[in-house]
């Protein structure tokens, strides 16, 4: 997953350890301060494990991006976009889409059924069993797919920047990202999370300001950037020996590749069309509304408004995204196009590419930013760390503890055990973190594809459970443990290479998925008893009439969600046009 930073060489002189020391202070003093506010009060299990409910809308926001930004952005997706291009961008800006929903009919039915986790909902609406399920899952996945591999990733970059040895790496990344989970809560979390999304964008901004400068060869930015676009074309020389080369790999069946494309062909490897719109139902309604340690954040909210304008925020975040984990990817491809032809296969040819960042870094970026670059690679991993565990200590506290070993623990029992649950769960990603270290690198791709067999199944049930009211546990727990089997032979079935083309893409199984589970689900629903009546309240399933999709929407124009939400869409609709008629 991280195979760069092993082989990769940045020299840090004194202001860059100086500028490095300063953020790693002022995160950590952010940390005490609100944990410290936390402790000095008669806490309660939402003040712990929800902020006391009082984040306001820039802290959701940039708490919501940190939380989903990693090591795998600024160095998977800037090596991915040497490779694709700017498809992979794809993912960042169709979240405006995702967030439409998200804005719209989720946040105001999530706030309203005022619970702790997404487990707990899921009781409420289908069964224990689901709960269950659920929840087990959610802490396996936290665990093996988020805190082990980003934790590893950090010790490795560690080990790479500074020498030292690398099971210690791990450990100090892992202790480092964690002690303000377990000390403050989410509040520590969440607020330590804005300085650290200033310190990425402003980090990363850098360096596609410089390779922008680099390329335009003193003429400037716009002279950069129409250098890296006409190179991205790939018309003439290496550039397209490269691109002719991997076309074949990356869109099978098709003798030409636009580079400059968010709007790939149905075979494409990675970003097929209908992620556009389709992604939201079999993938981002499970990450962005019931995934415990993004949509925490939005429980999280002072109140509906600032849920919302939270997540209009958020979504500008994610605009600005690809200029800082894609762009780079193409100006790196525009200096070095000879990389893609250090090997005949996409497997041959990803070590190199995914040194792009750390090589931008040593050759381009001068003394002194080179340490707030590192501040923003550690930020983004403590971001997720910390994120990951406040959540899967929320889970495991609430869907598990407060359930079935204590239902009447006091609220300071309750955050007792959830301190020494988030000390476990570091220790344990640590340990996995040092374990993992000596495995091959095609596990970790393997394991996030896990992602792509449960996703389907649940986004589908929850869907269906908040839009119908006849959908019923059974249909439910039964749709879940199908479509995950179902998930797993689709994969086999691709790697006989008996499969259809189009069926390759991970993303595309994904959507077969979903349908079928969308189809599995209604029939077993039919055909068993109908649920309860307290299954389907108005708190559990979406009531067009009493919602209050048009209320907290701000009291001034200015302050505006409708008004800031339909100018991120309309930006959107202008990169896809930019980046998918106009280039």
């Amino acid at each position: 997953m991280f195979p760069l930073l092993a082989s990769a060489h940045v020299k840090l002189q004194t202001a860059d350890i100086i500028t490095f020391a300063v953020y790693m202070i002022a995160i950590s003093l952010i940390g005490w301060w609100f944990g410290r506010r936390e402790t000095n009060v008669a806490e309660t299990s939402s003040d712990y494990f929800l902020a006391g409910r009082t984040l306001p809308w820039y802290v959701v926001g940039s708490s919501y991006i940190a939380a989903n930004i990693s090591t795998e952005h600024f160095i998977g997706m800037i090596g991915a976009a040497m490779i694709y291009g700017i498809c992979v961008a794809t993912p960042e800006w169709s979240c405006i889409i995702a967030f439409t929903f998200l804005i719209w009919i989720f946040i105001p039915f999530l706030l309203s059924a005022k619970v702790f986790t997404a487990p707990e909902f899921l009781e409420k609406r289908f069964n224990p069993g689901m709960r269950n399920f659920f929840a087990t899952v959610t802490v396996i996945a936290n665990v093996i797919a988020f805190l082990a591999p980003v934790i590893y990733g950090g010790g490795l970059a560690l080990n790479s920047l500074l020498g030292w040895n690398l099971t210690f790496c791990i450990a100090l990344i892992g202790i480092t990202s964690g002690v303000w989970a377990i000390w403050g809560g989410l509040k520590s979390v969440a607020w330590m999370d804005l300085l650290t999304i200033i310190i990425m964008v402003g980090g990363g901004l850098a360096v596609t300001y410089l390779g922008l400068q680099s390329l335009g060869q003193g003429e400037g930015l716009v002279a950069g950037f129409q250098e890296m676009v006409t190179r991205n074309q790939a018309q003439t020389g290496v550039w397209k020996e490269a691109l002719d080369r991997l076309t074949p790999t990356i869109v099978p069946g098709h003798e030409t590749y636009n580079r400059l494309s968010v709007i790939q062909p149905l075979e494409h490897e990675t970003t097929p069309w209908p992620h556009w719109v389709m992604s939201f139902f079999y993938i981002g309604l499970w990450y962005l509304a019931i995934n415990q340690f993004m949509v925490q954040r939005i429980l999280a909210a002072k109140n509906m408004y600032h849920a919302r304008m939270g997540i209009v925020f958020a979504g500008y975040l994610k605009l600005l995204l690809p200029f800082i984990v894609v762009v780079p990817g193409l100006i790196y491809f525009a200096m070095h196009p000879e990389i893609l032809l250090a090997g005949s296969t996409l497997a041959e040819v990803r070590p190199e590419a995914d040194k792009t960042y750390t090589n931008l870094i040593r050759d381009y970026v001068p003394v002194g930013i080179k340490g707030i670059l590192m501040a923003a690679l550690f930020g983004a991993i403590q971001s997720t760390v910390s994120a990951v565990l406040a959540s899967t200590s929320t889970v495991i506290t609430f869907d598990f503890y407060r359930r079935h070993l204590r239902p009447n623990a006091t609220d300071r029992a309750t955050i007792r055990f959830g301190r020494i649950t988030t000390s476990v769960l570091l220790v344990l990603s640590i340990a996995l973190g040092v374990w993992i270290s000596g495995l091959k690198s095609s596990l970790f791709v393997y394991i996030q594809q896990l992602f792509m067999f449960f996703a389907p199944p649940f986004s589908a049930v929850f869907l269906l459970g908040i839009l119908w009211r006849r959908i019923n546990g059974t249909a439910a727990l039964a749709t879940v443990w199908l479509g995950f089997a179902f998930g797993i032979a689709v994969k086999f079935w691709v790697n006989t290479g008996e499969a259809p083309a189009w069926l390759a893409p991970y993303s595309n199984q994904g959507l077969v998925n979903w349908a079928i589970c969308m189809v599995l689900c209604i029939v077993v629903s039919l055909v068993t008893a109908p649920p309860r009546p307290e299954q389907v309240t108005d708190e559990l399933t979406l009531n067009w009439r009493k919602m209050n999709i048009g209320g907290d929407l701000g009291d001034r124009w200015y302050n505006s969600v409708t008004l800031w939400w339909g100018l991120s869409v309309v930006i959107m609709i202008g990169f896809i046009f930019l980046f998918g008629v106009v280039l």
